[in-house]
């Protein structure tokens, strides 16, 4: 693709100069991004910080920057779903790898680190509520990535293809695509902790299986992704974010990885009894192996 200047409705730029969801200008953010679904969850990481640099808040997306440990980090909520994950990353990348003056894809790539502190529901026996999981890789049931093109360059088909043979997967549903997190950051932030496949879901009610009033298409699909194991690795875990994050990033250039507080486990029927602690606890983790 030649370096053409990218049109006014493709980039757009607030009157001050700052991107336009998130706000920030490229002079605020650090090399180290940790996301965040909660707004509130902004303060509970910056709360740690040394010194700040920048608040800057527009809608959900909130951004803290400052430093922990003498490393300079930002923290950034980005609301909840794959959709918000869309915006947020490809605006993260225009900041860095975009010339938003000239509008213009600068000549050298920069590479952020990007790692998402998140709350899940666990989806085996042995993975208990308040614990702390790494996700090896992101299952992706919203479709987002196929949106984009050339998905087999980030995509994991042998593990996706075992998958829809495994769940019967319906026609009609979006292609599950698969994609792994940072080796490096996965290295340095999973040690210790227990690591599997985080199936993304693009809702929280009957795409992770819940009832409530509205059958769901397919029953007992959770008790499927419970039973799938591909060369050792089994579906972990639903959130709602990962798939997206880790896609939009190895197609970018940024490393990538989500830690997930387990703070339900869905086959026990059994819910944390007060999850924020185990938030703080993975917080303090995250910074210390970050800025280590």
């Amino acid at each position: 693709m030649t370096n053409r200047e990218i049109p006014d409705s493709e980039l757009i730029i607030n009157p001050d100069g700052s991107i336009f969801h998130l706000k920030l200008h490229p002079e605020q953010l650090a090399d180290i991004v940790i996301l965040v679904g909660d707004p509130g969850r902004v303060n509970s990481v910056s709360k740690h910080f040394t010194s700040i640099e920048h608040q800057v808040a527009n809608r959900e997306f909130i951004t803290h920057t400052g430093y922990f440990n003498k490393k300079r980090i930002s923290v950034l909520s980005t609301g909840i779903g794959t959709d918000n994950i869309d915006i947020v990353v490809n605006e993260l990348d225009a900041l860095m790898n975009i010339d938003l003056k000239t509008r213009r894809v600068k000549q050298t790539h920069k590479s952020l680190s990007l790692v998402r502190l998140g709350t899940s529901g666990s989806l085996q026996a042995d993975i208990d509520t308040d614990s702390i999981l790494a996700s090896k890789y992101g299952l992706g049931m919203d479709g987002l990535m196929n949106y984009y093109g050339d998905l087999p360059k980030i995509d994991e088909p042998r593990i996706a293809e075992a998958f829809m043979r495994h769940t019967g997967w319906k026609e009609g549903l979006p292609y599950p695509y698969i994609v792994k997190a940072s080796d490096r950051l996965l290295g340095l932030l999973g040690k210790g902790l227990k690591t599997g496949i985080t199936a993304t879901a693009p809702g929280f009610y009957g795409p992770q299986g819940r009832v409530l009033r509205i059958p769901v298409a397919v029953p007992g699909l959770n008790e499927r992704f419970t039973s799938f194991s591909f060369e050792g690795e089994r579906i972990t875990n639903f959130e709602m974010e990962t798939s997206a994050l880790y896609g939009l990033s190895k197609h970018l250039g940024h490393e990538a990885c989500t830690l997930c507080s387990i703070i339900a486990n869905r086959l026990a029927g059994t819910y944390s009894k007060d999850y924020k602690v185990t938030v703080d606890k993975m917080i303090e983790l995250v910074l210390s192996r970050l800025t280590a």
